[in-house]
């Protein structure tokens, strides 16, 4: 395959030119790279290489204007805008910027196509007014300062170039129409200098004023690359703007038009994917090139086309291990690095001024990559002693104050990090500046091996330093949210480029990146309607018929952009594999491109058409299965003569491998910061009130006098118990604030029942409060001591009879705590948990002669006050009115021995493993 470049250099040779003296002109950097290495192969002596510059640099060179960013170019703006802006309040540089940058463009491509500025601009005032009923006497201040500003956009522009020209600085569309105004100049100063001009397609009018000028004055050549197929269809948008050269200009009427070439008839596979889902198609790449690969196929002439730029990172991620030399055109966008998500929370943090900080925005910057070495210590992990005692101690907010107190060793970070920046510009700017040159320091330590991450800081330190010389020469930032505004948008505009070999291996790159240059093999993705092309986008004061009157582009020319450099891509290709994305998405790209249907109709070349599917493995859906080796069994030993508890049993009930993770592995749940109180809070803090309440009352009966002066100390206690579990929670206002209340309700209630049940004459003795128990079981079978462990809300006596309690802040209803069948009791933990925590109650202080048989066991729910004491009852199988046995019985006892030893067994057993529950 003979590429383009290579023809235009063969042709040049055979007219005997001086490479040395010409001027290459393309219309990219990269093209030029290309164009250098080619020459070699054309050449058959050493030679001075002859000067190749980019359409850009060309132009930039005739203008004597130097290009200046997006960035700087609207704080130039906004000095004309506040400018002649002064009788009236001008909008902040935030504001302007969000509209300014749209005006901006609209400047660029009236200058870019040398159309008369007044005209247009008048033309746009004219527009408003009528929009806004001109005729109507009375205007609102509003549409008076609307119409006002429409009819100063000639003196916008006016002063606004002025003082660009001024400068020696300009955008774009300005830098061509000065480079128009200095055609003729240049023409007289370099008379001997020739020019080939390559590759070029879409020409905006200044470009077609300076190469049609040029080469009226035998200054130049000019090279086409286009083919006969599209040339000759007047329909194919892929020529439109060929056809249009070769039909206008004066030049061609004397002089042959080169080139029009057929290599597009040529003989080509041409692969068809639908890919489900961007990612899918970053997947296939990779498979792709390693079937190449595996096909002993040489990428050196294969490249990887992404239409959607987005793909760059999970292409490099998708790439077969096998690749060696890959070289990769775009560069990494800045806001994808990890560093940019830091700074974004710093700005996110301190845009609203305040003393406190939110404790998730904190734990955020804490434990971000960058910053939580900093704040290691002789082998103390502060960062995470710092996330610790705001999650332990519920710190909703967290003052600057506070965290030197966490940690004392790293006041200086804290203040760079967390101290209020007083919405100063120049703090917030001096503190980003000196967190990178600690994180530097950091890094140092260890320079071979953070080699990228410095790379990353420096890139940043540019940007930053960028940052503060714009407020220092400008002065228009006024706030972090504006500054954050601008950051974000130099940030956009930022890469980080790769470095490799650029003539060598796999070429990844975007769609145009590929002008100019051809390859045998070529991948092209996201072949998708708002993707390749790009689609209608409306990013523009000017409306469309106002465009088509001044001859601007439209979204019809811009597509027809990207067909030529679709097309392109193919005329010389043998292998082309196109992907798009079968998942139609509104915000990523639609249907399948019409690229590829009009290649299916065209029927120049057959189209192997795919839908190609993820392969999805089968994977049986197994339940979590844990063997009991030597060491595992002795740690049940151990757990054993610790002691089980009730609740650990009913886990055990629930799913072994819960029990197995929380008792044996030790895998305990994250303990989060309780924004809103949490049940089990709620539940613990009424829980130790009505421990407090009833623990002077051990041994005696309660009377209603007793009851009704615990009822004065409720908020008390309550406060106090909040105090000592919600820590540093906040409970005066929002939902805590009910939650509190609710407690205190719970309480309040509970009394109330109390005083009730006294009332109406019985008899209530308090045995226990919180009673611990701890038993030895006696289990034959096992040859190692099992104990029993648990604590007991409340064991009192009502009217003779001893009553063991259960508090439950949570809804419980009778038939809960009820039961018929023994042997479900270990089995359903949904039906018999509750029965099998009262029982294991009962059955401890059976044992340890704390109580006498019969007893009642159950439970008090907060919840369903109003159904008293909810007994534990063995029921009869005979199904409804069945009879209810509620007293705890030596015969109760015993079947709840057989069934809780033969648990305790089954968790013990070595041969029988820990078995996930298909909940």
């Amino acid at each position: 395959m003979t590429t383009f470049i290579f023809d235009v250099l063969k042709d040049l040779h055979s007219r005997d030119v001086n490479f040395s003296k010409l001027t290459f002109i393309l219309p990219s950097k990269r093209a030029g790279l290309f164009l250098k290495h080619q020459l070699s192969k054309v050449t058959n002596q050493t030679i001075f290489s002859p000067h190749i510059l980019s359409i850009e640099e060309f132009v930039e060179e005739m203008s004597q204007l130097k290009s200046i960013s997006n960035s700087e170019l609207l704080f130039h703006f906004y000095n004309t805008y506040v400018h002649l802006t002064k009788e009236s309040e001008p909008d902040s540089f935030e504001t302007f910027s969000k509209w300014a940058q749209i005006l901006l463009q609209d400047f660029n491509e009236i200058d870019r196509y040398l159309i008369l500025q007044k005209n247009i601009f008048d033309y746009l005032s004219a527009i408003q007014d009528l929009k806004h009923w001109s005729l109507e006497e009375n205007k609102t201040d509003f549409v008076k300062k609307y119409l006002s500003f429409w009819k100063k956009l000639p003196v916008y522009y006016q002063h606004y170039t002025e003082q660009l020209l001024n400068k020696k600085i300009g955008y774009q569309g300005l830098i061509y129409r000065e480079a128009v105004e200095n055609l003729e100049a240049y023409i007289q100063n370099n008379s001997n200098k020739q020019h080939v001009f390559l590759g070029f397609n879409a020409l905006n009018t200044a470009e077609e004023t300076i190469i049609q000028e040029l080469l009226q004055n035998d200054l130049a050549k000019i090279y086409w690359d286009i083919d006969a197929v599209f040339i000759n269809n007047t329909s194919h948008d892929a020529a439109l703007f060929t056809r249009q050269h070769k039909t206008n200009w004066i030049y061609f009427k004397n002089h042959p038009f080169n080139w029009i070439t057929e290599n597009y008839s040529s003989p080509k596979n041409i692969s068809v994917f639908g890919v489900p889902k961007n990612i899918g198609q970053a997947k296939f790449i990779g498979s792709l090139l390693n079937n190449l690969k595996e096909e002993n196929q040489s990428l050196q002439n294969t490249a990887v086309v992404l239409g959607d730029e987005n793909l760059l990172i999970p292409v490099l991620n998708s790439l077969p291990q096998n690749i060696e030399d890959l070289n990769i055109t775009m560069g990494f966008p800045l806001k994808s690095i990890p560093l940019a998500s830091l700074f974004e929370s710093l700005f996110h943090l301190h845009k609203n001024p305040s003393k406190a900080f939110y404790y998730k925005d904190v734990i955020n910057i804490i434990a971000h990559q960058f910053i939580r070495p900093l704040f290691y210590e002789d082998s103390i992990d502060y960062a995470s002693k710092i996330i610790e005692t705001i999650e332990s101690n519920n710190i909703i907010y967290v003052s600057t104050e506070r965290l030197k107190q966490m940690a004392p060793l790293h006041e200086d970070l804290i203040n760079i990090v967390f101290s209020n920046w007083d919405q100063s510009i120049e703090k917030t700017l001096k503190n980003c500046s000196a967190l990178i040159l600690i994180i530097k320091s950091h890094l140092d330590s260890n320079k071979a091996a953070n080699l990228l991450p410095l790379e990353y800081l420096y890139r940043f330190n540019e940007l930053f330093n960028e940052l503060a010389r714009l407020n220092i020469e400008f002065g228009h930032i006024k706030d972090v949210s504006t500054l954050f505004s601008i950051y974000k948008e130099l940030l956009t505009s930022e890469t980080l480029d790769f470095q490799g070999e650029p003539l060598q291996g796999l070429q990844i790159m975007g769609m145009l990146e590929s002008r100019v240059l051809d390859f045998e093999t070529v991948i092209i993705s996201s072949v998708n309607e708002g993707v390749l092309p790009s689609g209608k986008s409306n990013n523009s004061f000017i409306p469309f018929d106002v465009k088509l009157e001044n001859k601007l582009p439209t979204y019809k020319e811009k597509d027809a952009v990207y067909t030529y450099h679709f097309y392109r891509l193919l005329q010389r290709a043998k292998q082309v594999y196109i992907l798009y994305n079968t998942e139609a998405d509104v915000l990523t790209g639609g249907e399948k491109s019409r690229f590829i249907t009009q290649l299916e109709l065209e029927g120049k070349h057959a189209i192997n058409h795919q839908i190609v599917s993820p392969q999805v493995p089968v994977i049986q859906a197994a339940l979590q299965t844990v063997e009991k080796n030597e060491n595992l069994v002795n740690d049940i030993m151990k757990l054993a003569e610790k002691g089980f508890s009730p609740s650990s049993l009913t886990s055990y009930i629930r799913n072994p491998i819960d029990f197995y993770n929380q008792k044996l592995l030790k895998i305990k749940e994250h303990d989060d910061v309780e924004e809103t109180v949490a049940a089990n809070t709620l539940g613990t803090v009424v829980h130790n009130t009505l421990e407090d309440f009833y623990k002077p009352f051990i041994g005696t009966f309660i009377t209603v006098e007793n009851i009704k002066k615990l009822k004065s100390h409720i908020d008390e206690k309550v406060s106090h118990h909040f105090k000592n579990e919600y820590k540093e929670g906040d409970i005066s206002k929002g939902k805590n604030l009910i939650v509190f209340e609710i407690a205190k309700r719970y309480v309040s209630n509970f009394l109330d029942l109390e005083i009730r049940d006294l009332k109406a004459g019985n008899q209530i003795k308090i045995i226990a409060i919180e009673a611990n128990n701890d038993i030895t079981l006696e289990i034959h079978e096992l040859n190692f001591p099992v104990k029993l462990v648990g604590k007991v809300d409340r064991v009192d006596e009502y009217n003779g009879i001893t009553r063991i309690i259960d508090y439950k802040t949570g809804s419980v209803e009778q038939g809960h705590v009820e039961i018929v069948d023994w042997e479900a009791i270990t089995t359903d933990y949904k039906k018999y948990s509750k029965p099998f925590q009262v029982l294991s109650y009962a059955y401890m202080m059976h044992l340890m002669g704390a109580i006498k048989l019969p007893v009642e066991a159950g439970i008090i729910s907060f919840k369903n006050l109003n159904a008293g004491f909810l007994k534990f009852a063995k029921k009869d199988k005979s199904g409804r009115g069945a009879q209810k046995d509620f007293l705890i019985t030596n015969e109760t006892l015993d079947n709840f021995k057989v069934e809780l030893n033969r648990l305790i067994l089954e968790i013990c057993n070595p041969n029988i493993p820990f078995t996930e529950k298909d909940i």
